[in-house]
């Protein structure tokens, strides 16, 4: 890795990655991992039929409302009782992802797909929040139209200790941009 950032502990020395640019032959390969994967599972019938219905059930709602279902999701991530995450968790979607990422081994390290708001309509683990849509991981693959990959910095995943890229991709049906995925991809085997 290019950028690594070290900080030394009373105890001894601890290295704390912060992120790093994602290296020109990595950037490639992501890239192709998308064109080529990626893109042809984001755009199953079944990943399709589970954003639209989630964009038609959530096309009232407003930004007001989207945070507050945001931060519902977030206290829900450290309270005994989940409803909302495990409605998402236990969806087809999120079974379907879950499949993709145990078909992969080690290579993916988390799958959401979202919605044309950035909302979460399935994953293959739990996600620290709910609405994506002010990330660059959504703006920059739903917000930049059908076709659009967006590879993200490289990080150390803190709970698996992997480094990963998020790579995300536009998710359209005929032509027209309807949601996104994003997939942690375990650059370390690539």
């Amino acid at each position: 890795m290019r950028k690594l950032t070290m900080l030394i502990a009373t105890v001894g020395v601890a290295f704390a990655v912060t992120s790093a640019p994602v290296q020109a032959d990595q950037a490639a390969d992501l890239k192709a991992m998308a064109n080529a994967k990626i893109k042809v599972w984001a755009h199953d019938a079944k990943v399709i039929a589970a954003i639209k219905a989630q964009n038609a059930k959530h096309a009232a709602l407003d930004q007001a409302s989207i945070i507050k279902l945001d931060k519902q999701w977030r206290a829900e991530t450290s309270a005994s009782s989940k409803p909302m995450i495990d409605g998402i968790l236990g969806n087809d979607l999120s079974a379907f992802l879950k499949g993709i990422q145990g078909k992969n081994g080690d290579l993916f390290t988390e799958i959401f797909v979202m919605d044309n708001k950035g909302m979460n309509v399935g994953q293959s683990a739990i996600t620290s929040d709910y609405w994506q849509g002010d990330e660059a991981k959504w703006k920059k693959s739903y917000g930049n139209g059908a076709g659009a990959v967006h590879i993200g910095k490289v990080k150390q995943d803190e709970s698996s200790q992997k480094f990963q890229s998020q790579v995300s991709v536009a998710i359209s049906e005929g032509g027209k941009v309807i949601g996104a995925v994003t997939v942690g991809v375990n650059v370390e085997e690539l």
